[in-house]
């Protein structure tokens, strides 16, 4: 009964409105953390760019009540919001925090380690988003205090405690927590932490739904969709927490990701066969996409980066 009614609550999410500035008033989170499934709870952060207003909370920060310890996925983009969440998670169960992964190595993802730092908690990433922060991350944290200007107190640019190439296994209470580096994706580092017992993936970047994915200059499209099919595909999973938007299903995710990516990259292909140029592609017709949030902002980003890409394919 619970099973089917959570299916049929994802088959046709609430989608999120970059429109709103803050959802929770009375905390640096920009939304308060709910439950999906039992243990599983998430924060679900703004499908919008990063902002005063939102304190940076524009991407999920999950956690696992296991039984025998919180499992934290992702530092958060703040020291403040890292202690938020944590507030959050005291309020919910006197299990300590014992574990904090980060998803990638995108500031949003380990900008809040200074604070899990402090509280002696182990911090897990992959080599490649570890390696990613340690070249960027002093740049990264001065964008940050240049919009969250106050909010920023705190903050430092702090590494990962321990890495892994493949993956990185935990297994509490009744949670096997397998971090896996499925193959390029998104962003260098980018891992999924899959929940096997409860058929659920806390996706990160590697899905999209309610905003339009972000392509990076060294995002490979073309290896995403392999890394795609290959690996995450065949997970099969029934419940996906992506990176950003509200707890979903694979169609769902599928549909803005794969298909998306599939989607621009014939047009492109298309724009390349008929003689055009890098500035044309800029105007290749995105409106069955434009419904997504942060379409203005990245629409047309991405059809130059694939344009670059793909000609040299």
């Amino acid at each position: 009964m619970i099973r089917a009614l959570i299916l049929a609550l994802i088959a046709a999410p609430a989608f999120a409105s970059e429109e709103i500035a803050d959802q929770y008033p009375n905390s640096p989170l920009y939304a308060k953390p709910v439950e999906f499934i039992p243990g599983v709870w998430s924060a679900i952060g703004a499908t919008a760019p990063p902002t005063y207003e939102n304190t940076g909370h524009n991407n999920n920060l999950s956690f696992i009540v296991t039984g025998e310890g919180v499992v934290v996925i992702n530092g958060g983009a703040a020291y403040v919001l890292a202690e938020a969440l944590h507030q959050e998670i005291k309020a919910i169960t006197d299990q300590p925090v014992v574990l904090v992964f980060n998803e990638n190595g995108q500031g949003h993802a380990m900008l809040g380690n200074s604070y899990w730092q402090e509280q002696g908690v182990k911090i897990v990433a992959h080599e490649d988003a570890a390696s990613e922060f340690e070249a960027h991350g002093d740049q990264i944290l001065v964008g940050m205090r240049a919009y969250n200007r106050d909010k920023a107190e705190g903050t430092e640019a702090v590494q990962p405690t321990e890495t892994f190439a493949d993956e990185y296994i935990v297994e509490l209470g009744d949670f096997r927590i397998e971090a896996r580096y499925l193959g390029p994706a998104h962003s260098p580092g980018d891992i999924v932490v899959w929940l096997p017992n409860q058929s659920l993936v806390i996706s990160g970047d590697m899905a999209f739904h309610e905003r339009m994915l972000p392509i990076f200059e060294d995002t490979i499209t073309a290896d995403w969709l392999e890394t795609w099919d290959n690996e995450f595909e065949v997970l099969d999973a029934t419940y996906v927490i992506p990176g950003h938007g509200h707890p979903t299903n694979m169609d769902q995710v599928r549909r803005y990701t794969k298909d998306y990516l599939v989607w621009i990259r014939d047009r492109i292909g298309e724009h390349i066969d008929a003689g055009g140029d890098l500035a044309g592609a800029y105007y290749v017709d995105q409106t069955p996409f434009q419904n997504l949030d942060t379409f203005e902002e990245l629409a047309t980003k991405n059809a130059g980066r694939v344009f670059e890409q793909m000609e040299w394919e």
